[in-house]
């Protein structure tokens, strides 16, 4: 098994400081003969931002390219996007139901436990963007 998050990709603009990378995110079975009947099967365009000061080099638009990151990213980025937001949903919702006994009242406050939860990770994502990075292999 590899240690590495792989998407092949296209140079869709090239700054001082940022390559954006534009990747088609695919479900497992949309290379199925079937797949354009079929529900389950979807396919996403992403734009990921490789900030690398070398990355541009020798580079142009339009260029296929092929960005990668390590598995730990990519296990932390989802820690830190979905895992830590539940968490604090939960505790909020068990903490609420505990004091109050109003389930409503700690569906809501659950609920609502995500807006600062990831207001203050959109506050740190200058800090998280060095943490969280791509490369263009």
């Amino acid at each position: 098994m590899s240690n590495k998050i792989r998407h092949a990709g296209v140079i869709e603009a090239i700054t001082e400081d940022c390559v954006r990378v534009k990747i088609m995110q695919t479900s497992a079975c949309s290379a199925c003969k079937l797949a354009s009947h079929c529900s389950a099967s979807e396919q996403k365009e992403k734009v990921v931002e490789v900030f690398d000061t070398h990355a541009a080099d020798g580079r142009h638009v339009g260029d296929n390219v092929v960005v990668s990151t390590s598995l730990s990213t990519g296990m932390k980025a989802v820690m830190v996007g979905f895992v830590l937001p539940f968490a604090v949903m939960v505790a909020t919702l068990v903490l609420v139901l505990q004091f109050t006994g109003n389930e409503a009242l700690a569906a809501l406050s659950g609920l609502a436990s995500l807006v600062p939860c990831y207001l203050v990770i959109w506050l740190m994502r200058d800090k998280l963007r060095g943490k969280f990075s791509f490369v263009i292999e």
